[in-house]
This record gives structure tokens, C-alpha cells and sequence, in this order.
């Protein structure tokens, strides 16, 4: 009789749902409550389980305030100076990321609060895009998918602050639509939804759009008609779209039955 051993065939996950958080959205903790409910259900409902990326911009403000540091950006990008990122990072992966898990918890998701640094999750580097010097502001250049995939496989919902370490132990601030399109391609997300305080991007007549090419983001941009936080927002949600392959949307997050519906495919937003 002749044996042999099958050999080992690597379990193929399904893709998880990555879901971009702001800070206004950390903020107010009851109009919120339930978009945590709904986060929970839907990481329950996703046959590969969701992912987290949050940021926490106005109470960064606050605490840098507080030192009587003043906080300031351009093209949405958080001018992170050296005397300021210690504090940032501070900020978002200890006091912001706490709270985004404890919340997450209290509606029923078994949370895991990570950095992009974690796991090797995401490997970043000082950022080179901007015609600026944003400071110690990074950009994901790669990153391993094992720690979020056996956190996933286990039931766990990994929670991750847009904060991360580059060569040399540099301590970088990542905006956080940028971190969240970064792990959308370093996960081979299903999908990338990016909420914000409002509904989508709407062109210079303020009407809805309810889709976006590259070409169009660009012309946006040079007319004036997306500025400030919205431009990180929109090519991150671009660079997602053309890196990762999974479709991106832009939404709000005040309107908690929307994110189930965006999951799904449908929905409002761009």
C-alpha cells in the first residue's frame, strides 16, 4: 500500500472591507453611537471582516493647543514639525486609538488597536510628494498583510492609528485617507470607503458627483473646486482605486444605515 502526504494548500481569505474614520466622527461620541454599531455589524456581515484606518485631526489641534503649538496645513496635509510629532503620534496612537477601540468594544466589535508600524503592517517613509515640506509627515511605500490577515482569520477587528516609524526609528505622521488607501492595497481590500463630515465631493455648482475618474479629480483641483482636507481625501481614494484594484467611496459618516448600504454598493456618496 503506498501512503503519501498531501501537501500544505494556503488558505485563501476573503478580502476584507477597510473603513477610513475622521476625527470629527471621534469627536462627538453620541451622534456616533450608532455608526459604532453599524461598524460592528458590518465587520460581522463581511465574510473577510473589517479593518479601521482612523485619524483624529481636531483633537490633535487641541492637545498641540494645550502646549500652545499652533497647528497648521496645507492642501490638507498636517505641517508636522519635529518639536510637534512626538506629541501627534502621542495623541493618535495612544489617547484616539483607545478611544476608537473602546467605542468599537462597546458595540459589540472585538477591536484591536494597532499602528501601521505594527505587524510590519505598513512600511512608510518621510514623504517626497509635495511640492511643500510638510515636516515628519510619511507615505506607505509597502507592507505585510499577516498580522491584520491572522487577526481577521481569528475574528478580530484590527483598529489602526495613521501614525507609523521610518527608517531610522523617525517617528512620521500619515494623513489618514493616504494610511487608509495604503492598507487598502496592502490587504487587497474588497472595497475602500473614506467617511468624512460630508456626503461626497460635489463639483463647483455644489451638485453631488456621484462618480470620479483621475482626470477628473485633477481638473477639480485645479479649478478650486476641491481644496483643503478634500484633496488628501480624493487622491488617496484614487491611489486606492488604482492600486489596490477595489473601488472607493467617498461618504458621511453621520448617516450609519449609508455605511452598510456603501458595503453593499449602494448607497450616496462618490
Amino acid at each position: 500500500m503506498i501512503s503519501f502526504t498531501m501537501p500544505d494548500i494556503p488558505t485563501i481569505r476573503p478580502a476584507p472591507l477597510v473603513v477610513k474614520l475622521g476625527g470629527a466622527a471621534l469627536e462627538d461620541q453620541m451622534d456616533c453611537s450608532a455608526l459604532w454599531t453599524a461598524l460592528s455589524a458590518l465587520h460581522r456581515a463581511e465574510p473577510g471582516g473589517l479593518v479601521v484606518v482612523h485619524g483624529g485631526g481636531s483633537i490633535v489641534d487641541q492637545r498641540l493647543a494645550r502646549l500652545g503649538l499652533t497647528s497648521e496645513r496645507q492642501e490638507g496635509i498636517r505641517i508636522t514639525t519635529p518639536e510637534q510629532v512626538a506629541e501627534v503620534v502621542a495623541t493618535l496612537a495612544g489617547l484616539v486609538n483607545t478611544r476608537v477601540v473602546g467605542l468599537l468594544q462597546g458595540a459589540g466589535a472585538p477591536a484591536v488597536g494597532l499602528t501601521l508600524t505594527d505587524g510590519f503592517l505598513a512600511a512608510v517613509a518621510r514623504s517626497t510628494r509635495f511640492a511643500f515640506d510638510p515636516g515628519c509627515v510619511g507615505e506607505v511605500i509597502g507592507g505585510r498583510a499577516d498580522l491584520a490577515e491572522t487577526l481577521l482569520g481569528a475574528g478580530f477587528m484590527p483598529a489602526i492609528a495613521s501614525v507609523g516609524v521610518g527608517p531610522g526609528g523617525q517617528l512620521l505622521n500619515i494623513n489618514a485617507d493616504e494610511a487608509a488607501a495604503g492598507i487598502a492595497a496592502v490587504l487587497n481590500a474588497r472595497a475602500l470607503i473614506l467617511l468624512t463630515d460630508v456626503d461626497g465631493v460635489r463639483d463647483a455648482s455644489g451638485s453631488l458627483l456621484e462618480r470620479l475618474s483621475t482626470h477628473d479629480v485633477d481638473g477639480l483641483i485645479a479649478s478650486g473646486a476641491i481644496y483643503n482636507g478634500m484633496i488628501p481625501k480624493v487622491r488617496g481614494a484614487v491611489e486606492a482605486a488604482t492600486v489596490s484594484g477595489a473601488p472607493t467611496a467617498i461618504a458621511s459618516w453621520h448617516d450609519a444605515a449609508n455605511v452598510a448600504a456603501l458595503a453593499r454598493g449602494e448607497g450616496t456618496g462618490t
